[in-house]
């Protein structure tokens, strides 16, 4: 099992936020073949091998991901792809 976690600061108003949050959900969701769905400010993900959170603050965005065996041998490409979807943009 792996675990990928990302903070990313950003200075977007709560709505902006929540709307790079929501696009890159549906990045993720296309890419991955991810289910999303909110609770308050937390993003919440899964699929078969892949659970995780991302949670929106004042300043920053935090996601964390767990991944299991299969989906572990792929976590490097997937922490690029995430990083690369969060500054797009969260900028």
């Amino acid at each position: 099992m792996s675990h990928i976690n990302i903070v990313h600061s950003h200075k977007l108003e709560p709505a902006q936020a929540r709307e790079a949050a929501q696009r890159v959900a549906e990045k993720l969701s296309g890419e991955f073949d991810l289910a999303c769905e909110w609770n308050g400010d937390v993003l919440h993900f899964q699929r078969s091998g892949v659970t995780g959170t991302l949670a929106l603050a004042q300043e920053q965005v935090e996601m964390k991901l767990k991944l299991g065996m299969l989906m572990s041998a792929f976590s490097g490409p997937i922490e690029q792809k995430i990083r690369a979807n969060m500054s797009k943009f969260f900028g």
